[in-house]
């Protein structure tokens, strides 16, 4: 449930925050007022795109910030997306400025991509032309799965994995077909290949140790001053030799003093560590002797190493992976109508693996279709398709998909007498909202999104058909939040919060403000969207007859539920 929700500086919102209430809440207020950035700025906050030229003028940032409370279901999908649960809330948070947006949930900052799986746990938003992808038929297939979901209990992921290991094999047939001379001149090159990286005779790691050593021959010139100097310093001619004197001058009075004694030993200890780094500084300089010949050895690997590098993999470690592949296609090459019939066979093996899938899959469907599609005729017919017919056709395609082989379409008859034919080519604008509406009804009830919100969904409709539309609303708010932006006001005298949005002009600016109506304030908006311009006394009771009418109306369903 969306507990609360937070807009600073987006479009004409300077600062707005609601409180939602469970069960119905109604949003309306006059055209123009800024009903779409409240449902936008809810969209924003759940991961839609938004445009940086929404922050309000002189503004530097715009916030949308929501809260929702989630049951022990919804908790442990989010923890397993890895998001932080310290209770039963969570935080979505969007942030728009000149970069780059940042979204966080539960103050942690976390990808576009996330924050919109997240969401989609939690609100649904039904947007005011949301009902014209009914006229896409792919989508109809896409309905029944989101219905049918909980009884493929991954069957639709395991035939998925099988359709890829179908096509892949079935890429690799088709791109096979070689004639004899591709395969001579193909084999020929990769004959070449394989001698040159055989011939190389490479070792792991061998190419690390031999730039150590390019390096220190490279810089020999260098190092042989520095190390000669380091000598210089600190041999006989120079430290070495004053510790010695050193040593020699403390102990003509070492026996006559404790502390000196303690020097003394000190002392000895340098002189000692002195003349052993001479030592080895001096077998190190033996060490160092330039050997020209080798230099050039080492130079010239690196060489044949870098280019095979450059032909073959970036590592020692792939161009040895490029050699046993070479081989392996060079052994392909050799018994060619062995490697087709390998395939061939294959072939079949992964397309009656995928067959089976998807005939498994399309029995459940067939089955779920016809459940879905009496439902959604029994929420036609309470949303006023008084004759409807309606039924879900499954046709099987001729290539499979990563989502089987079954194609669906709705099929509609709206009036007695007429054949059922395509919904795509017979419903109208107001005819689609409503079976849009009856749809998300049916799928509320298998779902687990606690929020649902519905933008202007009264499209094309009036009178009875939007009292009815009402009722369907209110039956589906008993087990789900709903938001709904609405003109009419048969929907608006079902709600159980009412908000009202307002533009105001404000000394040299226009503000949108949005705020929660009473029980009379709620009566008189009524009569707004009644009445028009003049709202008159009788306007007024009527509404109130309206009002009273909803909550009479609200009150008999809940009886009927119980």
């Amino acid at each position: 449930m969306l507990h609360n929700l937070h807009v600073k500086n987006l479009a004409l919102i300077e600062e707005a925050e609601v409180d939602f209430s469970e069960g119905m809440n109604i949003l309306s207020g006059e055209t123009g007022a800024g009903k779409s950035i409240i449902i936008g700025s809810i969209g924003a906050a759940i991961g839609e795109k938004v445009s940086r030229d929404m922050i309000r003028k002189d503004a530097d940032y715009a916030l949308i910030e929501l809260i929702f409370s989630v049951d022990d279901t919804v908790r442990r999908k989010l923890e397993a997306m890895d998001i932080p649960m310290e209770d039963d809330q969570v935080i979505l948070t969007r942030r728009i400025s000149s970069g780059r947006p940042v979204a966080k949930i539960n103050a942690e900052s976390v990808p576009a991509a996330k924050l919109k799986e997240a969401a989609s746990l939690l609100i649904d938003i039904h947007g005011q032309h949301e009902h014209q992808s009914l006229l896409n038929q792919k989508n109809h297939l896409q309905i029944l799965d989101a219905y049918a979901k909980k009884e493929y209990k991954g069957l639709k992921e395991e035939l998925a994995e099988a359709y890829h290991a179908y096509t892949s094999i079935r890429n690799e047939l088709n791109g096979a077909s070689l004639d004899i001379e591709q395969r001579t001149r193909e084999l020929s090159f990769l004959q070449y290949e394989a001698e040159e990286i055989e011939a190389a005779a490479l070792t792991p790691g061998e190419d690390e140790e031999l730039e150590k050593q390019y390096r220190r021959f490279a810089n020999g010139k260098k190092i042989m001053g520095s190390i000669g100097q380091v000598y210089e310093l600190t041999s006989e001619n120079g430290a070495a030799q004053m510790t010695g004197h050193a040593v020699l001058e403390i102990s003509k009075i070492s026996a006559y003093d404790e502390k000196a004694a303690q020097l003394e030993t000190q002392l000895v200890e340098i002189d000692d560590l002195l003349n052993d780094f001479n030592r080895e500084l001096a077998g190190y300089m033996d060490d160092m002797d330039f050997d020209e010949e080798q230099f050039y050895e080492i130079e010239k690997r690196l060489d044949l190493i870098n280019g095979l590098k450059a032909k073959y993999g970036g590592t020692i470690g792939h161009i040895l992976s490029e050699y046993e592949n070479k081989l392996a296609r060079m052994e392909t090459l050799s018994d060619y109508d062995a490697y087709l019939s390998g395939l061939s066979q294959k072939l079949e093996q992964k397309e009656a693996a995928l067959e089976a899938l998807c005939k498994k899959l399309s029995d459940i469907r067939q089955k779920e279709a016809v459940r879905l599609a009496k439902k959604i005729k029994e929420a036609l017919i309470d949303l006023n398709f008084l004759d409807v017919q309606f039924e879900l056709q499954l046709t099987r395609k001729k290539e499979y998909t990563v989502s089987g082989y079954d194609e669906a379409e709705f099929r509609i008859s709206t009036n007695p007498g007429e054949p059922l034919r395509s919904l795509t080519k017979v419903a109208s604008g107001g005819e689609l909202s409503r079976i849009m509406l009856a749809i998300k009804a049916v799928l509320a009830d298998c779902d687990e999104i606690g929020t649902l919100i519905f933008d202007e969904i009264d499209t094309g409709i009036s009178g009875r058909t939007a009292q009815m539309v009402s009722e369907k609303m209110n039956v589906i708010s008993k087990d789900h939040q709903i938001i709904c932006i609405t003109h009419l006001p048969q929907i608006a005298a079902m709600a159980d919060a009412h908000f009202l949005i307002q533009k105001q002009a404000k000394k040299n600016h226009t503000e949108t403000t949005i705020r929660k109506l009473n029980e009379d304030e709620s009566v008189d908006e009524l009569g707004r969207m009644l009445g028009g311009v003049k709202i008159t006394d009788t306007v007024l009771k009527s509404a109130k007859e309206m009002k009273d009418l909803a909550i009479a109306t609200k009150n008999s369903q809940s009886e009927t539920d119980r």
